[in-house]
C-alpha cells in the first residue's frame, strides 16, 4: 500500500531469487532482462527506492535523462541518505550524453553523500548487474563459504567492466581483485589494507575513492 509522505519503504525483504521493485519499472528493459535469471515482486509503496535487494540492500537508480536534465536527482538521493539506514547503491546510466556530468554525480555520491556508485551504458547492463547484486547478495546472507565461493562468476562481463571502470585498475588487477573478493558488496566494503595486499596502495587508494567516501 502506497503511504503518502514516506520516503523509503523500510523493511522490504524479497524472497531468494526475487527483487522488488517499483511499480514504475514495470515493462522497462531493466524488468525485462530479469526474465528467468530472478523474479520481480512489483510494489508502488516504496518511495524512493527503485529496486531492493535484499531487507538491509537496495538501489537507487539515476537515468540519462536525470543526470542530462539537472540536479532533482540530487535532492532525491539526499532525501533518501537523511531518511534510511539502508545500504543505498546508486546505479547511474554513464552514456555518450551523460558522460560529462558523471564525475561530478561520482564526487557527490561518494564524497557528499558516502554512498556507493556502479555506472551502467545503459538499462540492459542495468539488468545485469541488479541480477548480479541480488546473487551476490544471496551468497552473502549464506553461512557456506563454498556457497560464497561458488558461482561467484568472475568472468561476469558487467562485473569485469565495472571494476575496469576504476582508475589504474587493468584487466588483470580487476580479475586479481575479483579473485579475493568475488562479490561487488565485497570489493567496495573492503579495507585499505586488504586492498593493498591485492593491488599495491595507489590503486588500493583508487577503489577506496571510487566506491566510497572514507
Amino acid at each position: 500500500m502506497q503511504r503518502t509522505g514516506t520516503p523509503v519503504r523500510v523493511g522490504a525483504a524479497p524472497p531468494y531469487g526475487h527483487v522488488i521493485v517499483n511499480e514504475k519499472w514495470r515493462g522497462s528493459t531493466i524488468v525485462q532482462g530479469f526474465q528467468g535469471k530472478i523474479k520481480p515482486i512489483f510494489e508502488d509503496g516504496l518511495g524512493l527506492v527503485d529496486f531492493h535487494l535484499s531487507n538491509r540492500s537496495c538501489v537507487l537508480y539515476v537515468s540519462e535523462s536525470d543526470l542530462v536534465a539537472g540536479s532533482n536527482y540530487k535532492r532525491k538521493l539526499v532525501r533518501f541518505r537523511k531518511a534510511s539506514k539502508l545500504n543505498g547503491i546508486i546505479v547511474v546510466e554513464k552514456t555518450q550524453l551523460s558522460a560529462q556530468y558523471f564525475a561530478a554525480v561520482q564526487k557527490f555520491v561518494a564524497f557528499e553523500l558516502g554512498m556507493t556508485l556502479l555506472p551502467v551504458a545503459s538499462q540492459t547492463e542495468a539488468s545485469q548487474l541488479i541480477t548480479q547484486l541480488v546473487h551476490d547478495e544471496s551468497k552473502e546472507d549464506s553461512q557456506s563459504p563454498f556457497l560464497k565461493r561458488s558461482g561467484a562468476r568472475l568472468a561476469e562481463p558487467v562485473v569485469l567492466a565495472l571494476v575496469q571502470q576504476i582508475p589504474g585498475v587493468g584487466k588483470v588487477k580487476a580479475l586479481a581483485l575479483l579473485n579475493h573478493f568475488p562479490s561487488i558488496y565485497q570489493l567496495s566494503n573492503a579495507t585499505a589494507k586488504d586492498l593493498e595486499a591485492v593491488v599495491g596502495q595507489t590503486t588500493a587508494q583508487h577503489v577506496r575513492t571510487f566506491f566510497t567516501h572514507s
